[in-house]
């Protein structure tokens, strides 16, 4: 009886652990963290201000569900050693260590550096087999934020959320970047990062219409239709010119080499954006 209880309770449970670990429980741990260190945002805080995308933007060429599409794991790196590292180093200049951190749209690769230690560091994704091997997350879930954007986690929760190389999948951002407010402490930040990659059929139809920029700006908007987050910064890195050569470009052009990604990533915090000495 014992274990047929145990089994329907991890059967029920949103959370998915790496076989290796025990099962936590999310309790909220921020008892220290009291309303006077936290500037009294508006009863509107966290929720949706307008809407960014009509209905038209919000198509795929793809309409099956994403977690058909995602059935099968992807053991590839979609962005290319450059991004990778801007992203490391991000991450590294922008999160404290002993962070409890959120990693939506993860996979089988941690763009977290290694150095660094972190509280608790959870993952987000809609494959269980490519999670599963990633090295930094303590624990995972799976779930299609296209149909579900509501998180099992308590407010304020999490020191940092990260979204790296997804954005250009969301339907219901709006609802999505509320969501990450309500478990962001005051004081945490959303690091959305992107290229300009994608799985072109699963990209809302507004990116794939758009340029570089506009897909910058529209991710400032996902932040300004949120009610609490700081002015969006941004941060472009584009590959120098001057490091491709010509005989790169000529390949380029006959589809046997590519250009290095650009990186990009928008940055936004809850309420206000720390300082530390």
């Amino acid at each position: 009886m014992v274990m047929d209880s145990l089994r329907f309770n991890l059967q029920q449970s949103p959370i998915q652990l790496k076989p290796r670990i025990l099962r936590p429980r999310i309790t909220n741990n921020i008892s220290n963290q009291t309303d006077e260190t936290d500037p009294r945002p508006s009863s509107s805080a966290g929720k949706v201000q307008r809407l960014v995308l009509n209905n038209e933007g919000r198509t795929k060429l793809n309409a099956d569900p994403d977690r058909e599409f995602y059935s099968y794991p992807r053991f590839v790196n979609h962005v290319d050693d450059g991004f990778i590292s801007s992203l490391t180093e991000l991450y590294r200049n922008r999160l404290r260590p002993g962070s409890v951190v959120l990693d939506l749209m993860s996979s089988w690769v941690s763009h977290l550096p290694e150095e660094v230690k972190y509280e608790k560091v959870v993952g987000h994704g809609l494959n269980a087999q490519e999670l599963a091997r990633n090295p930094r997350l303590d624990y995972f879930f799976v779930k299609d934020l296209n149909e579900d954007q509501k998180f099992e986690f308590e407010d304020k929760y999490f020191d940092a959320v990260l979204c790296a190389v997804g954005v250009q999948y969301l339907q219901q951002p709006e609802k999505v970047f509320a969501e990450v407010y309500r478990v962001l402490k005051p004081g945490g930040v959303l690091i959305v990062s992107f290229s300009n990659r994608m799985f072109y059929e699963k990209a809302i139809r507004v990116w794939r219409d758009g340029t570089e920029y506009s897909r910058i700006q529209l991710v400032v908007q996902y932040f300004q239709s949120i009610e609490g987050f700081t002015q969006p910064e941004i941060i472009r890195q584009q590959p120098a010119g001057a490091q491709i050569s010509v005989m790169t470009r000529l390949m380029g052009f006959i589809g046997l080499a590519s250009r290095p990604d650009p990186f990009n990533a928008v940055i936004a915090y809850k309420n206000f954006k720390p300082i530390y000495e």
